[in-house]
Protein backbone atom coordinates (compact mmCIF):
# COMPACT_ATOMS: atom_id res chain seq x y z
CA UNK A 1 0.00 0.00 0.00
CA UNK A 2 1.16 3.52 -0.72
CA UNK A 3 0.02 6.68 1.07
CA UNK A 4 -0.55 10.08 -0.49
CA UNK A 5 -1.01 13.20 1.60
CA UNK A 6 -2.59 16.32 0.15
CA UNK A 7 -1.81 19.42 2.16
CA UNK A 8 -4.04 22.48 2.06
CA UNK A 9 -3.79 25.88 3.69
CA UNK A 10 -1.34 25.57 6.57
CA UNK A 11 0.39 22.48 5.19
CA UNK A 12 2.39 23.37 2.09
CA UNK A 13 5.21 21.10 3.16
CA UNK A 14 5.42 18.11 5.47
CA UNK A 15 7.78 18.62 8.37
CA UNK A 16 9.81 15.50 9.03
CA UNK A 17 9.61 14.32 5.44
CA UNK A 18 12.97 12.97 4.26
CA UNK A 19 13.19 14.25 0.70
CA UNK A 20 14.00 11.74 -2.03
CA UNK A 21 12.92 13.52 -5.21
CA UNK A 22 10.30 15.66 -6.88
CA UNK A 23 8.28 14.21 -9.71
CA UNK A 24 6.56 16.32 -12.35
CA UNK A 25 3.81 14.43 -14.14
CA UNK A 26 1.97 15.22 -17.34
CA UNK A 27 -1.65 14.17 -17.12
CA UNK A 28 -4.48 14.00 -19.66
CA UNK A 29 -6.11 16.75 -17.61
CA UNK A 30 -3.28 19.27 -17.51
CA UNK A 31 -0.75 20.13 -14.84
CA UNK A 32 -1.15 19.23 -11.15
CA UNK A 33 -0.90 21.95 -8.52
CA UNK A 34 2.80 21.32 -7.91
CA UNK A 35 5.46 18.66 -8.39
CA UNK A 36 4.78 15.57 -6.30
CA UNK A 37 7.26 15.25 -3.43
CA UNK A 38 8.39 11.66 -2.93
CA UNK A 39 10.08 10.99 0.35
CA UNK A 40 10.24 9.01 3.55
CA UNK A 41 8.14 9.94 6.55
CA UNK A 42 8.79 8.00 9.75
CA UNK A 43 10.94 5.73 7.58
CA UNK A 44 8.13 4.88 5.14
CA UNK A 45 7.71 6.08 1.57
CA UNK A 46 4.90 8.56 0.99
CA UNK A 47 3.93 11.05 -1.69
CA UNK A 48 3.03 14.60 -0.75
CA UNK A 49 1.23 17.23 -2.81
CA UNK A 50 0.64 20.89 -1.97
CA UNK A 51 -2.96 21.40 -3.12
CA UNK A 52 -2.64 25.16 -3.59
CA UNK A 53 0.78 24.97 -5.22
CA UNK A 54 4.18 25.94 -3.95
CA UNK A 55 4.16 28.79 -3.18
CA UNK A 56 0.58 28.81 -1.94
CA UNK A 57 -1.11 30.73 -4.77
CA UNK A 58 -3.80 28.63 -6.51
CA UNK A 59 -7.29 29.57 -5.23
CA UNK A 60 -9.78 26.77 -4.48
CA UNK A 61 -11.87 27.22 -7.61
CA UNK A 62 -8.78 27.12 -9.88
CA UNK A 63 -7.19 23.95 -8.49
CA UNK A 64 -6.80 21.20 -11.09
CA UNK A 65 -8.34 18.48 -8.93
CA UNK A 66 -8.43 15.93 -11.74
CA UNK A 67 -4.71 16.28 -12.48
CA UNK A 68 -3.87 16.06 -8.77
CA UNK A 69 -5.83 12.85 -8.14
CA UNK A 70 -4.86 11.25 -11.45
CA UNK A 71 -1.19 11.99 -10.73
CA UNK A 72 -1.33 10.36 -7.30
CA UNK A 73 -2.92 7.27 -8.82
CA UNK A 74 -0.25 7.18 -11.53
CA UNK A 75 2.46 7.23 -8.88
CA UNK A 76 0.97 4.17 -7.18
CA UNK A 77 -0.95 5.76 -4.33
CA UNK A 78 -3.97 3.77 -3.13
CA UNK A 79 -4.84 5.76 0.02
CA UNK A 80 -5.13 9.53 0.35
CA UNK A 81 -5.34 11.62 3.48
CA UNK A 82 -6.44 15.16 2.78
CA UNK A 83 -5.60 17.91 5.27
CA UNK A 84 -7.99 20.86 5.06
CA UNK A 85 -8.71 24.11 6.88
CA UNK A 86 -12.38 24.75 7.64
CA UNK A 87 -14.73 27.11 9.43
CA UNK A 88 -16.94 25.93 12.28
CA UNK A 89 -20.73 26.06 11.92
CA UNK A 90 -22.14 23.79 14.64
CA UNK A 91 -21.67 24.83 18.27
CA UNK A 92 -19.19 22.05 18.98
CA UNK A 93 -16.99 23.01 16.01
CA UNK A 94 -14.68 25.43 17.81
CA UNK A 95 -11.43 26.82 16.37
CA UNK A 96 -8.35 24.61 16.77
CA UNK A 97 -10.43 21.43 16.97
CA UNK A 98 -9.87 18.50 14.61
CA UNK A 99 -12.77 16.89 12.74
CA UNK A 100 -12.77 13.60 10.82
CA UNK A 101 -15.76 14.30 8.53
CA UNK A 102 -18.02 11.48 7.38
CA UNK A 103 -20.36 13.34 5.01
CA UNK A 104 -20.17 16.15 2.49
CA UNK A 105 -22.56 18.56 0.74
CA UNK A 106 -21.34 20.16 -2.48
CA UNK A 107 -22.24 23.82 -3.16
CA UNK A 108 -19.59 24.36 -5.84
CA UNK A 109 -20.23 25.04 -9.51
CA UNK A 110 -18.36 25.07 -12.82
CA UNK A 111 -15.56 22.83 -11.52
CA UNK A 112 -14.32 19.93 -13.62
CA UNK A 113 -15.67 17.31 -11.29
CA UNK A 114 -15.43 13.92 -13.03
CA UNK A 115 -13.11 11.76 -15.12
CA UNK A 116 -16.10 10.25 -16.93
CA UNK A 117 -16.58 12.74 -19.77
CA UNK A 118 -15.31 11.33 -23.09
CA UNK A 119 -14.94 8.05 -24.97
CA UNK A 120 -17.12 6.16 -22.52
CA UNK A 121 -18.28 2.64 -23.29
CA UNK A 122 -21.28 3.30 -21.07
CA UNK A 123 -22.57 5.91 -18.64
CA UNK A 124 -20.68 5.49 -15.38
CA UNK A 125 -21.95 6.21 -11.87
CA UNK A 126 -20.15 5.83 -8.55
CA UNK A 127 -21.66 5.00 -5.18
CA UNK A 128 -21.01 8.10 -3.08
CA UNK A 129 -23.19 7.18 -0.10
CA UNK A 130 -20.13 7.38 2.14
CA UNK A 131 -17.85 9.98 0.54
CA UNK A 132 -15.00 9.29 2.96
CA UNK A 133 -13.71 5.71 3.11
CA UNK A 134 -15.12 4.24 6.36
CA UNK A 135 -12.14 1.96 7.05
CA UNK A 136 -9.61 4.78 6.69
CA UNK A 137 -11.74 7.04 8.88
CA UNK A 138 -11.91 4.34 11.55
CA UNK A 139 -8.14 4.05 11.53
CA UNK A 140 -7.77 7.80 12.12
CA UNK A 141 -10.36 7.78 14.91
CA UNK A 142 -8.82 4.78 16.70
CA UNK A 143 -5.39 6.35 16.36
CA UNK A 144 -6.57 9.64 17.86
CA UNK A 145 -8.00 7.76 20.84
CA UNK A 146 -4.80 5.78 21.29
CA UNK A 147 -2.64 8.91 21.17
CA UNK A 148 -5.12 10.91 23.28
CA UNK A 149 -5.64 13.47 20.54
CA UNK A 150 -8.97 15.25 20.95
CA UNK A 151 -11.02 15.00 17.77
CA UNK A 152 -14.62 15.22 16.65
CA UNK A 153 -15.20 11.84 14.97
CA UNK A 154 -18.05 12.83 12.65
CA UNK A 155 -19.27 15.89 10.81
CA UNK A 156 -20.72 17.09 7.54
CA UNK A 157 -18.41 19.21 5.40
CA UNK A 158 -20.11 21.86 3.26
CA UNK A 159 -17.95 22.74 0.25
CA UNK A 160 -18.39 26.25 -1.17
CA UNK A 161 -17.00 27.77 -4.33
CA UNK A 162 -14.67 30.43 -2.92
CA UNK A 163 -12.38 32.19 -2.97
CA UNK A 164 -14.44 34.63 -0.92
CA UNK A 165 -15.67 33.62 2.52
CA UNK A 166 -19.39 33.05 2.97
CA UNK A 167 -22.07 35.49 4.09
CA UNK A 168 -23.81 35.02 7.44
CA UNK A 169 -27.04 34.06 5.64
CA UNK A 170 -25.25 31.46 3.55
CA UNK A 171 -23.87 29.90 6.73
CA UNK A 172 -27.35 29.89 8.28
CA UNK A 173 -28.63 28.02 5.23
CA UNK A 174 -25.76 25.55 5.40
CA UNK A 175 -26.49 24.92 9.07
CA UNK A 176 -30.12 24.19 8.22
CA UNK A 177 -28.90 21.83 5.50
CA UNK A 178 -26.96 19.88 8.11
CA UNK A 179 -23.43 21.20 7.57
CA UNK A 180 -21.14 21.25 10.61
CA UNK A 181 -18.06 22.75 8.94
CA UNK A 182 -17.39 24.75 5.79
CA UNK A 183 -14.45 24.64 3.39
CA UNK A 184 -13.64 25.19 -0.28
CA UNK A 185 -11.58 22.19 -1.43
CA UNK A 186 -13.40 19.03 -0.33
CA UNK A 187 -15.13 18.66 -3.69
CA UNK A 188 -14.61 17.40 -6.30
CA UNK A 189 -11.49 15.94 -4.69
CA UNK A 190 -13.34 13.27 -2.70
CA UNK A 191 -15.50 12.19 -5.64
CA UNK A 192 -12.54 11.99 -8.01
CA UNK A 193 -10.69 9.74 -5.57
CA UNK A 194 -13.74 7.47 -5.50
CA UNK A 195 -13.88 7.36 -9.31
CA UNK A 196 -10.31 6.01 -9.34
CA UNK A 197 -10.98 3.55 -6.48
CA UNK A 198 -8.67 5.34 -4.08
CA UNK A 199 -9.38 5.24 -0.35
CA UNK A 200 -9.84 8.81 0.87
CA UNK A 201 -10.27 10.44 4.27
CA UNK A 202 -9.81 13.94 5.61
CA UNK A 203 -8.32 15.63 8.64
CA UNK A 204 -10.18 18.94 8.96
CA UNK A 205 -8.67 21.65 11.15
CA UNK A 206 -11.12 24.30 12.31
CA UNK A 207 -9.37 27.62 11.73
CA UNK A 208 -12.22 30.02 12.54
CA UNK A 209 -15.90 30.36 13.32
CA UNK A 210 -17.91 30.62 10.10
CA UNK A 211 -19.56 33.94 9.23
CA UNK A 212 -22.14 35.06 11.75
CA UNK A 213 -21.16 32.43 14.33
CA UNK A 214 -19.05 34.87 16.31
CA UNK A 215 -19.28 38.57 17.08
CA UNK A 216 -15.64 39.01 16.06
CA UNK A 217 -14.53 39.81 12.54
CA UNK A 218 -12.86 36.94 10.70
CA UNK A 219 -9.21 37.92 10.24
CA UNK A 220 -6.39 36.10 8.49
CA UNK A 221 -4.24 36.64 11.56
CA UNK A 222 -6.66 34.63 13.72
CA UNK A 223 -7.07 31.96 11.04
CA UNK A 224 -3.31 31.43 10.79
CA UNK A 225 -2.97 31.22 14.58
CA UNK A 226 -5.75 28.66 15.08
CA UNK A 227 -4.58 26.70 12.05
CA UNK A 228 -1.02 26.50 13.35
CA UNK A 229 -2.23 25.25 16.73
CA UNK A 230 -4.57 22.69 15.20
CA UNK A 231 -1.87 21.53 12.81
CA UNK A 232 0.15 20.22 15.76
CA UNK A 233 -2.53 17.60 16.41
CA UNK A 234 -2.91 16.89 12.71
CA UNK A 235 0.80 16.14 12.42
CA UNK A 236 0.57 13.69 15.31
CA UNK A 237 -2.23 11.89 13.45
CA UNK A 238 -0.26 11.80 10.20
CA UNK A 239 2.79 10.49 12.02
CA UNK A 240 0.75 7.86 13.79
CA UNK A 241 -1.03 6.58 10.71
CA UNK A 242 2.28 5.86 9.03
CA UNK A 243 3.37 3.88 12.08
CA UNK A 244 0.02 2.05 12.23
CA UNK A 245 -0.64 1.15 8.59
CA UNK A 246 2.71 1.09 6.85
CA UNK A 247 5.01 -0.89 9.12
Amino acid sequence: MSLGIIGGTGLTQLNGLEFIKEKTIKTPFGAPSAPFVIGKFKGEKIIFLARHGKPHRIPPHEINYRANIWGLKKLGVDEIISVVAVGGISKSMKPMRIVIPDQIIDYTYARKHTFFVKNLKEVTHIDFTHPYTPSLRRTLIKLAKKKKIKIIPTGTYGCTQGPRLESASEILRMGRDGCDIVGMTGMPEAALARELNLDYASIAIIANWAAGKSDAEITMEDIHYYLAEGMKSAMKLLSGIVDTKYR
